[in-house]
C-alpha cells in the first residue's frame, strides 16, 4: 500500500501547472501543494475574486486566470491568452447534483462542465502540453452511463445524479481515448485520472433545497469523508509519481472513500472503447473543437 503524502511530491521548480477550480476544494490544495514546491500555479476560476482569495493563502508563483468552464468562448478566451508552455494540465474543476440548468452553449450543466468543457480546453491546450493531463472523475461513474440519445437531458425526466454519473465515466472515457490518441501520435504527453474518494469539498454543501437529503449528507460526511487536503493526494498521485498513461489513481481505504492513494480499477463502461471514442467524436460536434491527435 502506497504512503505517498503531499511531502512526497518532489521539487516543481521551471514547471507550469494549470489547475482548473483551484479558489476551493481539492484544487486549491493541489494547487497550494505544487505551488509550494516550486510549480509556476495558473489559477483557473470563475470567480476571479475568490481566486484571488485562494492565491492569497498560496506561497510560491501563483496567477489567477478567468475560466468558466460552461462557456466554450470563456475557454476559448483562456487558451488563446495563455500561450507559454503547461507541463501539467490538471481538469478538477466540477459541478455535482444541481437542478437542471444549462451552460452558456445550451448544454446540461454537469455534461457540459465536467466534461465538455474540460474536453475543450485540453484539446485547445494540447499542443502546449508537455507532461500529462489529468482528469478528476468520480467512484460516481461506476452507475454512469452514456446515453448518447439523451446526453444533455433534453427528452428524458431529468435526474441530478444519472447526469453527474454520466459526466464522471465521461471523464474516464475521455482519458481513455486521450491516452490512445497521443500513443499513436507518438507523444510523450500522457493522460492520468484520478478520484478523491469521499472528501469533504464544496461539491458537498447544502443548497438550502433539500434539508432532509442536507442533514442525512451531513451525518454520513461526518462518519466516513476525508478532508480536502487529503482528498486531494489522489490527483497529486496522478499528476507526479511515476504512473503509466491511463492510470486512475484514488484512495487505498474501504471503498476507495479515503487512505493514501494508490491506482485503482474502474467499471467495465470506463473501458469501452468504442464508447469512448464515439464520446470523443460527439464531442468534437458539440464543442466545435477538434482534436490535434489521431
Amino acid at each position: 500500500m502506497t504512503t505517498f503524502s503531499a511531502s512526497d511530491v518532489p521539487p516543481q521548480t521551471g514547471r507550469t501547472v494549470v489547475v482548473t477550480g483551484a479558489n476551493s476544494g481539492i484544487g486549491r490544495v493541489t494547487a497550494r501543494v505544487l505551488a509550494a514546491r516550486g510549480a509556476r500555479v495558473v489559477l483557473a476560476v470563475r470567480d476571479l475574486e475568490k481566486g484571488r482569495e485562494a492565491a492569497a493563502t498560496m506561497t510560491g508563483h501563483v496567477e489567477v486566470r478567468r475560466l468558466d468552464l460552461a462557456d466554450l468562448s470563456s475557454i476559448r478566451a483562456f487558451a488563446d491568452d495563455l500561450t507559454d508552455p503547461v507541463d501539467v494540465l490538471i481538469n478538477n474543476a466540477g459541478v455535482m447534483i444541481p437542478p437542471l440548468t444549462r451552460t452558456a452553449d445550451g448544454f446540461e450543466l454537469q455534461f457540459g462542465t465536467n466534461h465538455l468543457g474540460h474536453f475543450a480546453l485540453t484539446n485547445l491546450l494540447l499542443s502546449q502540453v508537455r507532461e500529462r493531463v489529468v482528469t478528476v472523475s468520480s467512484n460516481a461513474h461506476k452507475v454512469g452511463s452514456i446515453d448518447f440519445d439523451d446526453l444533455n437531458s433534453e427528452r428524458k425526466p431529468y435526474r441530478a445524479m444519472s447526469a453527474y454519473a454520466q459526466s464522471k465515466l465521461a471523464n474516464l472515457l475521455f482519458t481513455a481515448e486521450l491516452q490512445r490518441r497521443l500513443t499513436a501520435a507518438g507523444s510523450p504527453v500522457i493522460a492520468t485520472a484520478a478520484h478523491p474518494g469521499f472528501a469533504t469539498t464544496n461539491l458537498l454543501k447544502s443548497d438550502g433545497r433539500r434539508r432532509v437529503r442536507d442533514l442525512a449528507q451531513k451525518a454520513v460526511t461526518g462518519l466516513l469523508a476525508q478532508s480536502d487536503e487529503d482528498g486531494a493526494l489522489p490527483t497529486l498521485y496522478a499528476a507526479v509519481a511515476d504512473v503509466p498513461g491511463d492510470s486512475y489513481a484514488g484512495p487505498s481505504g474501504f471503498l476507495e472513500g479515503r487512505g493514501a492513494p494508490k491506482l485503482v480499477g474502474r467499471s467495465t463502461k470506463a473501458r469501452d472503447g468504442e464508447v469512448a471514442r464515439r464520446l470523443w467524436e460527439t464531442s468534437e460536434k458539440l464543442t466545435g473543437i477538434r482534436s490535434l491527435t489521431a
